[in-house]
């Protein structure tokens, strides 16, 4: 099965030969380039390009397209070449960035066309240039390493910071990107070059080159189980954990989605069985570009998703000119006293209202057509979703044959459901990218909204504290064994009830921490864990990490916040959320803001560095592409259902078959 690579995580490649394929959001010029083992530029022949394709063991693409094969012999390369580098670069008169086109897609395949391991390329925004993976030497056996490392200023500019003298970078970059350039565009070309190349008469500093900057990617190192940061999130008008102001954005980049039967497959979109003419297609589950119908699902979904969007915004800015056109109307009819005097100013106000509510009718006749459309795919999307993407409801829970742990870690997981006042019942799923990237906080506060204030305080704690012991229960069912670590913080014990199916199966890390010295161990324990593994990457040597350090991924409930914390363990939790991460060390917070108003400022980094979710139905997201409100409603096992207690009986069952 393919590998799903997040940034700077790494695979082993078990064939000399092997083919590298592209399917970019854009046509792209792809390159290879050959480093040392320091990844430093050497020699003349330091570049594959449309203009001298092949380099040994190395045959580039010949042509700008948006998707491109490179033929790899890794016995062939020279025995001085430790890095093999795919390059891809928006040519001229193309794209400016690419943030702006669908994020590209990286694989290595072996020679029977099977993919090891398969990397997306999100979280850019003004790189024209990127460094996507390398396939590097590590002790006498190859790798494949996600990279995702963009520059802002060009090829120029990726190439000075390989170590090419400033001319030299400038020059090699101007001729491999004359190569795609159309003669016909002149001066506009030459200036468009010498743009991308990078004009570089001095050598310049690394950060005032690269986008993310050459430290963004570390040193290659072997692989453990800790996460990278996959994806750099999508800008919005507010950070996730504020409450005030615009609502939080929801963080996502996609690969395109697609609907074309004509286009080859990526894999691409499962095509539907041909329609009646003016029909729309039929919704097929799968129907979005993928490597694995796991990813197909997971892109219809986000299709699904801006599609509602897109579909409820043009719909509401129909109204409001429908409005405006007929406040325009009645102005220009009313404004005159001889209308009113007249009478015909009754005749002008009834027909701008009937020219306004046709208008809103025609409006109307489009949303209802499209969501009938998404209404339909839902219905046959939310059967088909895995485990991880499922509602607690959905039959894949409760399948008794299910008992054999996951082999692989899961894409996302699935948080809730997503709605839009035009139609509340149709409900998208909201996927959360997994390794998080971010944590979670679960508000607890009765102030958050309108349905938080409406309920008791017990009940609303209650349901935010199952609402996290469910995430975690996804968490623990949808990874392999032993993949995952789960602590909790529950101070003063008041999520004991919530808390009993976890501590029953035996799945927690350890009983939950209680009282100020409970949170001191916790945090001390979590935090070394946090520090070893960043040395240890920094060090390039993951083998040497102490033997009672777990290298799963970890996750930290906190509840009861901030009974039981001091200064300094405020401190360290704010370091978790910050720098766990990236390690594999995940929080989720169960918490009410105003509670621990006492910390001040302190806490607000905390705060914004979260995804703020609420136990009851709040509209408090906004989409990353018109930014709507959304409403958003937990997932929760359905009432007196048995369905976490099964899917821990299974995790339980998994680890102890696994452990020696």
């Amino acid at each position: 099965m393919t590998a799903e690579l997040v940034r700077g995580q790494n695979h082993p490649v078990s064939h000399s030969r092997v083919e590298i394929r592209v399917s970019a959001g854009t046509a792209v010029l792809a390159l290879a380039s050959l480093a040392d083992e320091q990844g430093r530029f050497a020699g003349d022949a330091v570049l594959a390009h449309p203009g001298a394709r092949s380099l040994p063991g190395v045959q580039a693409p010949g042509e700008l397209a948006d998707r491109h094969t490179f033929a790899v012999d890794l016995d062939a390369v020279a025995a001085d070449v430790h890095r093999v580098g795919v390059l891809l670069v928006l040519p001229p008169g193309g794209p400016v960035r690419f943030g702006s086109v669908p994020a590209s897609y990286v694989a290595v395949a072996d020679p029977a066309g099977a993919e090891l391991a398969g990397y997306t390329l999100t979280g850019l925004d003004a790189e024209t240039a990127v460094v996507a993976l390398e396939l590097y030497r590590r002790q006498g056996a190859w790798k494949v390493r996600a990279v995702g490392q963009g520059y802002a200023d060009g090829l120029g500019a990726l190439l000075t910071d390989g170590g090419l003298p400033a001319a030299d970078a400038t020059a090699l970059a101007a001729a491999a990107l004359r190569t795609v350039a159309p003669a016909a565009q002149g001066d506009a070309t030459l200036a468009a070059l010498r743009t991308l190349a990078g004009d570089l008469r001095a050598p310049q500093t690394p950060d005032q080159n690269p986008a993310q900057g050459p430290a963004a990617v570390p040193e290659p190192t072997d692989q453990i189980p800790v996460s990278g940061v996959p994806y750099a999130g999508t800008p919005g008008p507010a950070p996730g954990g504020d409450t005030g102001g615009s609502p939080p954005t929801i963080d996502y980049a996609h690969p395109r989605r697609r609907r074309s039967s004509t286009e080859p497959p990526e894999p691409g979109p499962r095509t539907a069985a041909p329609q009646e003419p003016g029909q729309p297609p039929r919704p097929v589950a799968g129907d979005a570009s993928g490597w694995s119908m796991e990813e197909r699902l997971y892109n219809q979904v986000w299709g699904m998703f801006e599609d509602l969007a897109r579909t409820v915004a043009a719909y509401r800015s129909a109204v409001e000119f429908a409005d405006s056109r007929m406040d325009r109307e009645l102005d220009e009819a009313l404004s005159d006293p001889r209308h009113r005097l007249g009478g015909s100013g009754n005749a002008a106000r009834d027909t701008a209202r009937a020219r306004r509510e046709e208008l809103v009718a025609q409006a109307q006749a489009v949303l209802d057509r499209d969501l009938a459309q998404l209404i339909a795919e839902s219905e046959v999307v939310e059967p088909a979703l895995p485990a991880a993407y499922a509602r607690w409801g959905n039959p894949v829970w409760h399948d008794s044959r299910a008992t054999a742990p996951p082999e692989e870690n899961p894409l996302a997981l699935r948080l809730g459901d997503l709605s839009l006042p035009e139609r509340p019942d149709l409900r998208i799923p909201m996927l959360m990218r997994v390794p998080l990237e971010r944590g979670i906080w679960i508000d607890n506060g009765r102030t958050g909204s309108e349905a938080a204030m409406a309920m008791d305080t017990d009940r609303l704690r209650r349901a935010a504290m199952d609402m996290a012991v469910a995430h975690a229960v996804r968490l623990l069912a949808v990874h392999p064994a032993d993949r995952f670590s789960v602590h909790v913080i529950d101070a003063a014990g008041a999520g004991t009830a919530s808390l009993a199916p976890l501590v029953r199966a035996g799945v927690l890390a350890g009983p939950p921490a209680a009282g100020a010295h409970g949170v001191t161990q916790t945090l001390a324990r979590l935090t070394r864990r946090v520090d070893l593994v960043q040395m240890a990457l920094r060090a390039g040597a993951p083998e040497d990490l102490p033997p009672d350090v777990d290298t799963a991924e970890q996750l930290l409930i906190v509840h009861d916040f901030p009974h039981g914390f001091d200064d300094r363990a405020v401190t360290q939790l704010r370091y978790l959320a910050d720098e766990g991460p990236a390690v594999g060390v995940h929080l989720l917070m169960v918490a009410d803001r105003d509670e621990a108003s006492a910390y001040g400022p302190l806490l607000d980094p905390l705060w914004r560095s979260l995804m703020r979710l609420s136990p009851v139905p709040d509209s408090h997201l906004a989409d990353p592409w018109v930014h709507h409100a959304w409403t958003f409603e937990p997932d929760l096992p359905p009432q007196g259902s048995r369905v976490l207690d099964q899917a821990l009986d299974r995790v339980a069952r998994a680890r102890r078959t696994t452990r020696p």
